[in-house]
């Protein structure tokens, strides 16, 4: 069941310089709701982040990748997650280059394992989202449950 979905700021740090602060895309989902039939998650909340699209420029002073850790700190405690029953993914969209756009660079799913410390994650490590997981995120994210958001 989709929790959330829009556009989610977090602040920077250095007091009134804000470095590092940003935004991006920040869809939630409760894997234990929704119907989904009598499979128990161990870790039920999905947190996927995103990189706002080019064509907001103003918006891309740093990445998902670069604040990783702190995204998912105040991801948990703004919305009251347990850092224990989270999976935190990366996503990043399906892209074309080329003159024509004739070459596609499939999209990619990033699971991203944190060490917490109290409240905080540290030491971020990347790793493909197995296949399982990836495949009802893709079918999710394409099949419209998760949509675009309304503030884009």
């Amino acid at each position: 069941m989709l929790i959330h979905d829009g556009l989610f700021a977090w602040e920077g740090f250095g007091g009134v310089y804000q470095l590092a602060a940003g935004k991006c895309r920040l869809r939630i989902l409760d894997l234990s709701r929704g119907g989904q039939g009598k499979v128990a998650h161990m870790k039920s909340i999905l947190v996927v982040v995103s990189d706002i699209p080019a064509d907001h420029p103003q918006f891309r002073k740093v990445s998902v990748r670069s604040c990783a850790g702190h995204i998912a700190t105040t991801v948990t405690k703004k919305f009251g997650i347990d850092p224990q029953r989270m999976i935190y993914v990366e996503y990043y969209p399906p892209t074309t280059y080329g003159d024509r756009n004739q070459h596609v660079i499939e999209a990619k799913y990033d699971l991203v394992d944190f060490t917490w410390f109290e409240d905080k994650a540290m030491h971020p490590k990347w790793r493909p989202l197995p296949s399982p997981l990836r495949a009802v995120l893709a079918r999710t994210i394409s099949g419209g449950q998760v949509s675009e958001p309304s503030n884009r």
